[in-house]
């Protein structure tokens, strides 16, 4: 196709999702000058903890630099994990054997935990539990999957079947991969659906939004701290930080600890009758096994292909991502060749230097961060966890409290290694491909 034929006469550089559920600003006023508890960030982790401060009776303001759920948690593809990948990793030599099969257990919980929340706040999301299936890139990475089939389907007590080459087209309208896993406790939603609907429930509960306010200094006071904003000042007794791949210079402690990488989406226009059910027969939610990974997924609706990856490593024109995306996306989708985007966005997903999530406190500031680009569901579970341990409600620490936290000799925040990292994946992917 040619490139100027690439886009819709419409062609939005934002999100999809933004066409149901754009973000809007708050109607809750001025910032106010004391809090109980001060959350910095209006994502799934700090409208998740409002909620559950709230029903602990504990007053809560969140701050948000921008409209409430305007990063990523409104700018993902709306796949969720429950955790499954985290669960497969193996931290007792790190973390001790009760320790390491509490913390995989948690994170299994993540997608129960997120279900229970929609029913509860009666969330209208598009949630649906669709299951997975992960397209392996190599026979290496077919077998590795196939090693911890009867490992996953233990943990989450569901069903989880390799699917050889031979028999994939059952889950994917496509030869391109060598096979693949179908993982049955898997889902998807609507991201800025969920979102929103976080945000009323937390607002219902009692919590006050705060948005377009910067949070620029942060120092103790006589009353706890002093969070100096582009709004003005507030006094908390304790502060939250909920800023994952935003991390920013308020809070120079967590972003040396945290790395965003830019991930970016494109949505087709409606697909013809027909190509949908030809490319995701089941509807399930897809992902690969490249270590430059690609996620994607039908639209809720079942009419467009919503087509996410790593095809750079930081904001570029909408535009330009949009072209490279799409050139994947036909090398597994050829039929896709003649259908145009219609959208085109990204946001930053927040890596950690050991690859897990981490929540605790530092100096007397809360946080919780890293969810590695599996956040729905996780990053919901973990503000909840942050408000129990802050109200004092919880009965026992969550596994995930106080791991040691690292960085890296240097790191300021600023992730200057990251092409260089994309190019050392995109070489190993190369090489695991040809020796299949």
């Amino acid at each position: 196709m040619p490139a100027n034929d690439l886009f819709t006469p419409d062609f939005l550089p934002h999100p999809y999702w933004w066409d149901a559920a754009h973000p809007v600003k708050e109607a809750d006023g001025a910032l106010p000058e004391r809090a109980d508890v001060a959350i910095i960030g209006g994502g799934y982790t700090g409208l998740s903890c409002a909620l559950e401060l709230r029903r602990q009776g504990v007053e809560a303001v969140v701050i948000e630099a921008d409209e409430i759920g305007f990063n990523a948690s409104s700018r993902n593809g709306g796949l969720v994990t429950g955790g499954v990948k985290l669960a497969l990793s193996d931290f007792s030599r790190e973390l001790g054997k009760e320790r390491a099969d509490r913390l995989t257990a948690e994170a299994i919980g993540t997608l129960q935990f997120l279900e229970d929340v929609i029913a509860r706040e009666q969330i209208d999301c598009d949630f649906e539990k669709t299951g997975r299936f992960v397209a392996a890139y190599s026979r290496k990475h077919y077998d590795h999957l196939a090693a911890n089939s009867d490992r996953i389907a233990a943990l989450t007590g569901a069903r989880c079947e390799m699917v050889p080459r031979e028999r994939q087209r059952e889950e994917i309208g496509s030869d391109h991969y060598r096979g693949g896993q179908f993982v049955e406790a898997a889902g998807g939603l609507h991201p800025a659906k969920y979102v929103r609907g976080l945000a009323e429930a937390a607002r219902r509960a009692g919590a006050k939004l705060v948005d377009r306010t910067k949070v620029q200094r942060m120092s103790r006071s006589a009353d706890g701290w002093r969070l100096e904003t582009s709004a003005g000042a507030i006094t908390a007794q304790k502060v939250m930080v909920a800023t994952n791949g935003y991390t920013g210079e308020a809070t120079p402690w967590m972003r040396r600890r945290v790395v965003p990488v830019a991930s970016f989406l494109i949505a087709t226009e409606p697909l013809p009758d027909g190509l949908a059910a030809e490319l995701v027969p089941n509807r399930r939610m897809l992902a690969d096994t490249r270590r430059v990974l690609s996620y994607f997924r039908l639209s809720p609706d079942g009419r467009r292909v919503l087509w996410g990856g790593r095809v750079g490593t930081a904001a570029m024109d909408p535009r330009e991502s949009a072209r490279r995306l799409h050139a994947v996306m036909t090398t597994v989708w050829p039929q896709l060749r003649d259908v145009r985007v219609s959208h085109s966005w990204n946001g930053n997903v927040a890596f950690t230097f050991d690859f897990r999530p981490h929540l605790g406190s530092h100096e007397g500031v809360h946080y919780a961060l890293g969810c590695q680009g599996n956040g729905v569901a996780m990053q919901s579970w973990l503000g909840f966890q942050a408000a129990r341990a802050i109200a004092g409600a919880a009965n026992e620490p969550s596994a995930f409290a106080n791991l040691p936290f690292p960085t890296a000799p240097l790191y300021d925040g600023r992730p200057w290694f990251l092409p260089m990292m994309l190019a050392w994946y995109r070489l190993r992917d190369q090489i695991d491909r040809v020796a299949s």
